[in-house]
């Protein structure tokens, strides 16, 4: 892919990026439930022209570096963790579109989605390689001649109220499976009650159900085949979540720093601390392979600077509303959104004391 290197694009767009954090940061504590819908915040995001990067220029988008999208992350996270996170899935829906074949859906969907008239999402838990032992698939999907039927139920979507697509799909009789954007006006789409979480309430994330939904084959992204999640993925991918948790202790540390100027006993713990996010961020900027150890690595710092942070703040962080009983819970989830295995497996370890 043709990109711009990540030094160039930062420094280009440095004088936008900085107000926007601002507001971002501002606008965080109103992020509360399950009514606080981020729409504001996504229109900033437009605005300062961000909605394209990743994405093919001549659709209206900005190609860049991977780099440059995690180091994107990371600025936005540190400001409003809420707000990222719906832009990584509604970002995750746009590579997939981007990276089909289909050109036709391309040229209907990925100017729309760069001008931020469109919102998409994905719904594409259910595909992965880790639920192909269930004898029922959660969406099954039937061929006919103009397409597919999927019926079924996506449990985690981002955004599902307000999106004009899903990006989602389903699994045929054989086994292999078809991704598709799925318009959410089609009959038989049902968007279920967002769900009220720990954190991250205002992502609106919902369960929804396909009944007998006819999903136009022009609408096709890729399959039928088995293990259609394995085709032409698209962006940083699992390096994202690591990018949100470097991002999260940076805005932590932000706000630890400003104990720590009136509290001496605060500059060790916080020079620490500071020292560990620095190394994060180089090793994330490195990482080309063994990306669970840095997704590790960043849930440990992040949830250790949360409750430093808390500690720090006494009785008065422990009062809901407070950034740092939000930075604590927001911390938490990073233990459950697309944490593989072997990431959970070392968090235990960790709580516990095992060593090895």
């Amino acid at each position: 892919m043709n990109s711009e290197p990540f030094p160039r694009i930062l420094v280009d767009l440095a004088d936008k990026l900085g107000p926007l954090c601002e507001q971002l940061e501002e606008l965080s504590a109103g992020l509360v439930d399950v009514e606080d819908w981020p729409g504001h915040q996504l229109q900033l995001i437009a605005d300062a022209g961000l909605l394209g990067w990743g994405l093919p220029a001549e659709f209206g988008g900005r190609p860049v570096s991977d780099e440059s999208m995690l180091a994107m992350y990371e600025s936005l996270a540190a400001a409003c963790l809420t707000t990222t996170f719906v832009l990584t899935q509604r970002n995750a829906a746009c590579q997939r579109i981007a990276n089909s074949d289909n050109q036709e859906i391309k040229a209907d969907l990925l100017p729309r989605l760069c001008a931020g008239e469109l919102f998409a999402t994905v719904g594409i838990s259910h595909l992965t390689t880790s639920r192909q032992h269930l004898a029922k698939p959660a969406v099954s999907a039937v061929e006919t001649d103009t397409g597919y039927v999927l019926n079924g139920t996506v449990p985690w979507v981002t955004g599902a109220p307000s999106a004009d697509h899903l990006v989602s799909g389903g699994a045929l009789a054989d086994g292999r499976q078809v991704l598709m954007a799925v318009s959410a006006s089609l009959s038989g789409v049902e968007v279920k009650s967002p769900m009220r979480l720990l954190a991250l309430s205002a992502s609106q994330t919902a369960t929804v159900a396909f009944n007998d939904v006819l999903v136009p084959r022009h609408a096709l992204l890729a399959g039928p085949v088995e293990n259609v999640m394995r085709v032409k993925g698209g962006g940083a991918g699992s390096l994202t979540t690591s990018a949100l948790a470097v991002g999260v202790t940076g805005g932590i540390l932000n706000r630890l720093s400003h104990e720590a100027e009136r509290r001496p006993d605060l500059v060790p713990i916080h020079r620490a601390l500071a020292a560990e996010w620095t190394k994060a961020k180089a090793d994330l900027s490195a990482a080309a392979t063994n990306s669970e150890l840095v997704r590790h690595e960043a849930n440990s710092l992040v949830l250790r600077a949360a409750q430093a942070y808390l500690a720090a703040s006494k009785g008065a962080g422990f009062v809901i509303g407070h950034p740092a009983e939000r930075a604590v819970r927001e911390a938490m989830f990073f233990l459950v959104w697309s944490c593989p295995q072997p990431v959970v497996s070392a968090a235990l370890r960790e709580f516990a004391c095992v060593i090895g």
